[in-house]
């Protein structure tokens, strides 16, 4: 098993996968092998099927099933070189309506914040929808003040991609990055480097407590209220796609269903 799992680790390195995509393949991969090893005599398609039931039972996500799946088929088709199709359905994924703050609450988290520099992250995170990781990855050399944009380098799924930088924090960034060299990180620890994305949402969950939000929001909250507000002030949705970096517009339609005006001036009728 061993070698198998090795010979796995380097076709992911070779394929350029990231480090969490590798760490996830790999340990489904070994899990399925431990399972399947209890089976030696049994069709490959039914260990499979078994293998994935047993997930369905212990209640795990369809998201982890998938991924568990999606780590079968590679280890199949490219580490075994076993070429015969495995044809299981996706499990079908729950289809949750994503955690939106208006302007306000916004405004509210933002300024209960006294650290100037968590200030300044999460509102550059709200104002170009930006992941965590991405704000932590951020360096000088990617903004562009006088364009107003920012490019992205090796995001999710190591795209890059170029999204808009708010011309209401031109002069905080200004004072940020003054003096310093464009491969430094544009938010670094008090130690120097990077920050961490523990340490960043550790900061959001304080500040949406100290503002009395009652929103199960995290930091991932602040971009998808950048997409459902840009499209709440008529921005094309193509548009909002190419932002956040989406392959699939389904994934950015999901945000019209947050966002629906329609219904929102739609009165109760015990207020008649």
């Amino acid at each position: 098993m061993d070698n198998v799992i090795d010979r796995a680790n380097k076709y992911l390195r070779l394929g350029n996968y990231s480090y969490r995509t590798r760490a996830s393949y790999l340990l489904y991969i070994k899990q399925y092998l431990e399972f399947a090893n209890k089976y030696e005599n049994r069709e490959r398609d039914w260990i499979i099927e078994t293998y994935l039931l047993d997930k369905h039972k212990k209640k795990q996500s369809p998201q982890t099933i998938n991924l568990a799946l999606n780590a079968i088929k590679l280890l199949y088709r490219e580490i075994l070189n076993d070429k015969n199709p495995i044809e299981f359905r996706y499990a079908k994924r729950n289809k949750k309506i994503p955690i939106v703050l208006s302007r306000k609450e916004i405004d509210q988290i933002i300024n209960v914040v006294k650290n100037p520099k968590h200030k300044l992250i999460i509102a550059l995170a709200y104002g170009a929808g930006l992941r965590v990781s991405e704000v932590v990855n951020l360096k000088i050399g990617d903004i562009d003040l006088s364009e107003l944009i920012i490019h992205l380098k090796q995001a999710k799924g190591r795209k890059d991609r170029i999204t808009i930088f708010p011309n209401k924090l031109v002069n905080n960034i200004s004072e940020q990055i003054d003096n310093r060299e464009g491969n430094a990180y544009l938010f670094e620890s008090t130690r120097g480097g990077k920050l961490t994305t523990t340490s960043l949402q550790k900061v959001f969950r304080s500040a949406i407590k100290k503002a009395k939000v009652n929103k199960p929001a995290t930091f991932h909250s602040l971009r998808h209220s950048f997409a459902t507000h840009l499209l709440e002030n008529g921005v094309d949705i193509r548009h909002v796609q190419k932002l956040l970096g989406h392959n699939n517009i389904r994934t950015t339609q999901l945000y019209t269903k947050v966002m629906n005006p329609q219904l929102m001036n739609i009165k109760s009728p015990y207020e008649d």
